[in-house]
């Protein structure tokens, strides 16, 4: 299995998982919404298969292709614990611009 961070590194294929969110494609469909030519789209969901982030049904003549986000747990869970430090910015963002508003507040009377 390829590695899911080296993957998602290209922005085409980040754009390919973006527009697979939406709904389930064909390469003819996502050729049609992403601009990039029928061999690069291909080329993308061969690498977004190999790395278990695109799933590939049969119907009829064509292939549609899904989103499988199972792979981007790991990257997920990586990212919680930033996402924690984050946070804590944030809210002393809120809080330092709360004390800023209460002082011109206090100012102003």
């Amino acid at each position: 299995m390829l590695d899911t961070y080296a993957v998602i590194a290209e922005p085409s294929r980040r754009r390919i998982l973006d527009r697979l969110l939406k709904s389930d494609s064909s390469v003819t469909e996502l050729v049609s919404d992403l601009g990039m030519s029928q061999p690069l789209i291909s080329k993308h969901l061969r690498t977004l298969r190999a790395s278990g982030l695109v799933r590939v049904k049969v119907e009829a003549q064509r292939r549609i292709y899904s989103l499988d986000a199972g792979p981007l747990a790991e990257i997920d869970e990586w990212l919680s614990a930033y996402r924690m430090t984050w946070n804590r910015h944030v809210d002393k963002l809120a809080e330092h611009l709360d004390r800023r508003k209460k002082l011109r507040e206090e100012a102003q009377q």
